[in-house]
């Protein structure tokens, strides 16, 4: 597919609308806005469009994306948590006489999402991990996101090394993800220190017991990779608050006794996090699930 840039425009027009409110963008809270016509192009045709669609779009900025992603879908729900920024893309929603756009001020972290089927998103690089882990919760058919390259990296599983990580594990079971673009720290304001990646993420339908994924499995996955390169009995322990605990001595014989019904379960607890690949975590946690609270 060909694309006309246009990036100075774009730039330019970013640079203005920045300039007449005032704006001065904060690094720290990932506010990098998007000035690369060509690279805004590709992220809105990876999502494939149409009229039926109800897209989610989580830190809309000042519109880069919105405004263009209204054009093509049936509706776009932004959410944006600064005020300061939400005030000046519903201005520019309301002068371009733009309606179907909800627009939402909130953390998009702590809030409900009303019903959508697709995401596209550059998502503030700061709640990348907790902001993935809720998608997962919520049934669409693809999601277009742009991450921090390194963070990306994260989303597959390579055992025995720093990559591997609790996101791995998570999306094994519940998301395909495909690399589709790198972006450049030029193709944005203020310039990002790395480069980001733009990556489609859909949801997994594979036989398993969603409720022993979200629930225990989910849990387990966030008390074992805290501690990813000790032994499993020993990030179980330290990290013993994340299944529900608090005394160490009250898990330490729960796990005692459990090892001497469960035959698998001592060979689990020996070895360490980082050599465990997701579906020996899912074992692991089946074996635990009855003491994980």
């Amino acid at each position: 597919m060909k694309f006309v840039t246009n990036s100075y425009s774009l730039a330019k027009e970013t640079k203005e609308i920045l300039q007449e409110n005032g704006i001065h963008l904060n690094k720290k809270l990932g506010q990098n806005y998007l000035i690369d016509d060509f690279k805004r192009k590709k992220i809105i045709s990876f999502g494939e469009l149409n009229k039926d669609d109800i897209v989610l779009e989580i830190g809309p900025g000042i519109g880069t994306l919105t405004i263009e992603l209204a054009k093509k879908a049936k509706k776009v729900i932004a959410i944006e948590q600064d005020l300061n920024i939400f005030n000046i893309l519903k201005k520019r929603l309301d002068n371009e006489n733009i309606q179907n756009v909800e627009l939402i001020h909130g953390d998009a972290v702590k809030i409900d999402f009303p019903k959508f089927n697709k995401i596209i998103s550059n998502l503030p690089y700061q709640i990348s991990s907790p902001i993935t882990f809720k998608f997962l919760e919520y049934d669409f058919d693809l999601a277009i996101l742009m991450y921090q390259k390194e963070f990306a990296r994260r989303m597959k599983v390579k055992l025995n090394t720093k990559d591997y990580s609790r996101l791995s594990a998570m999306l094994y079971f519940k998301g395909n993800f495909e690399f589709l673009d790198d972006v450049s720290p030029e193709s944005f304001i203020p310039k990002p220190k790395i480069d980001s990646t733009v990556i489609k993420l859909t949801p997994k339908n594979i036989p398993i017991d969603l409720d022993i994924i979200n629930n225990q499995y989910k849990k387990i996955c966030k008390a074992l990779f805290q501690h990813k390169n000790k032994k499993i009995r020993n990030a179980l322990i330290d990290s013993r608050h994340e299944i529900g605990y608090s005394d160490k001595k009250e898990l330490k014989s729960l796990l005692n006794n459990l090892v001497k019904v469960e035959p698998d379960l001592e060979a689990f607890l020996s070895r360490r996090t980082i050599t465990m690949a997701p579906k020996e975590i899912l074992s692991l946690t089946k074996i635990l699930k009855a003491i994980v609270r």
